[in-house]
């Protein structure tokens, strides 16, 4: 098939190595042609003998760089950029159903990037898919299963006392924390591990210095979404949430107000911004106040950007 592939986008048969094939096929590509080859590509795919399936992540990260440019200006020639991206990228999902299925993944939400662009409807033949938290008896068969696979024995019920302290269970943290406990087994040469080390554990390794190493993409990735104007905002709203709990709606209003007070677009800009973090899991609407679902991201949070920050209601009048 690669032998196929390299023949029809290079229009020549030669032994290429695999490490190759993609830095050779790039260096064929060009803004005229681009279409023409992709065209080609999706063809010899859908001649498979089997269905294939085409995993392409981080589109919506490539999208959103393409929509905003290094300026984070949203212009009518990016726009038409895009919509020429993904309405090819769409033709080409529904004339090859059936044999090429696509799956489009990102760590950031594609749906409110497009949203910004009015291009909502160049995905609206996908299947949306919100990897949702695990459930406490699958997050604690994940943990049993890991602890047997690599010698762990947990004792007087750990691992419920684990899902316990995350309470939301995304399948990255749920592992991440077991990946800990392995390393903190493996340092003392004792694969025992006891429900009493929990805290400590948690409060020292998930939120020191290797757990800030691994979380910090929580931030950059909106910062990768919102532009430097708008960021400030994006992280009091964290900071005030974690700090205090919830967001309600009066404090909201203090950060709008400090935050975007001069935008003629304020009002619009902190349903967007909300909007945004619920989408990607940041905080979820809980009555009239908005709140983390999970406390190892909330507890991060406070830990890396409550020091210097001072909650609403404490503040001098």
């Amino acid at each position: 098939m690669f032998a196929n592939v390299w023949g029809a986008v290079s229009g020549s048969i030669e032994e290429v190595s695999y490490g190759d094939i993609g830095i050779k096929l790039r260096a064929g590509l060009n803004s005229g042609n681009w279409m023409e080859k992709g065209d080609a590509l999706f063809s010899i795919l859908a001649k498979s003998d089997r269905p294939v399936l085409l995993m392409i992540d981080e589109v919506p990260l490539m999208v959103n760089r393409m929509l905003k440019g290094d300026d984070f200006v949203i212009t009518k020639e990016r726009i038409a950029e895009v919509d020429r991206f993904m309405s090819w990228l769409r033709k080409n999902s529904i004339e090859h159903q059936g044999k090429v299925r696509i799956m489009l993944s990102g760590s950031i939400g594609f749906e409110p990037v497009l949203r910004q662009a009015r291009l909502s409807s160049t995905i609206n033949n996908y299947q949306p898919y919100d990897l949702r938290p695990w459930d406490a008896e699958t997050a604690k068969g994940c943990l049993r299963a890991l602890s047997l696979h690599y010698g762990v024995e947990f004792l007087g019920g750990a691992e419920e006392t684990m899902i316990r302290k995350l309470g939301y269970c995304i399948p990255h943290h749920v592992q991440l924390f077991f990946s800990h406990v392995l390393d903190c087994c493996e340092r003392r040469s004792n694969l025992c591990f006891s429900a009493d080390e929990v805290d400590d554990l948690y409060e020292h390794e998930m939120l020191g210095i290797r757990g800030h190493a691994e979380l910090t993409h929580y931030q950059e990735r909106l910062e990768l979404f919102f532009s430097k104007e708008r960021v400030p905002l994006v992280l009091a709203i964290l900071t005030e949430t974690a700090i205090a709990g919830d967001l309600t709606v009066p404090v909201l209003r203090a950060l709008q107000h400090e935050y975007a007070g001069k935008d003629a677009d304020g009002e619009d800009t902190i349903k967007e911004v909300l909007r945004v973090l619920e989408h990607d899991g940041y905080l979820k609407k809980s009555g009239e106040s908005y709140r983390y679902e999970s406390n190892l991201l909330k507890d991060w949070w406070k830990k890396a950007h409550s020091e210097f920050y001072v909650p609403v209601n404490k503040r001098g009048k």
